[in-house]
């Protein structure tokens, strides 16, 4: 079974938030705890599943998958089968992410779409420190 955790929420969606997209999120706490209010299960995902176990682990999240050893697809896929929700929304931030999504059945939507739907802030992107095309812009003839 790849669904673990709270089996008594009578939410009509299951979401799942690839690790990257929840990364997206000012306060993944708040993101997962809000979702738990209208959802049947809620879990973080990825590839990488200890990289999962990690962030989960340090921001104190509740998981309701079981990701095992297994790749993303087959966590989609199984979590899918073992959800009675109605609704199965993926959040994700790659077009692998979508055709993830689009192969499994799930709803696909970035974090941009889900932030403003649920009304979740995201991470400011935006650094003080110059990127590396900033870098080369200043090395440029006639650029400054």
């Amino acid at each position: 079974m790849s669904i673990v955790g709270d089996g008594e929420r009578s939410g009509e969606m299951t979401l799942a938030l690839e690790l990257d997209a929840i990364r997206a999120f000012d306060d993944p706490e708040a993101v997962v705890a809000d979702a738990r209010e209208w959802s049947r299960h809620v879990g973080v995902v990825a590839n990488d599943t200890d990289a999962v176990r990690a962030f989960v682990a340090e921001h104190a999240l509740e998981q309701d998958f079981e990701l095992g050893d297994r790749d993303i697809w087959l966590i989609m896929e199984g979590v899918r089968e073992a959800s009675d929700a109605p609704r199965h929304v993926f959040v994700g931030t790659t077009p692998e992410d979508r055709r993830i999504a689009d192969a499994t059945g799930w709803e696909f939507r970035r974090p941009s779409d889900v932030a403003d739907a649920a009304g979740w802030s995201l991470a400011d992107d935006e650094s003080t420190e110059p990127g590396l095309l900033d870098w080369l812009w200043t090395r440029l003839p006639g650029s400054g």
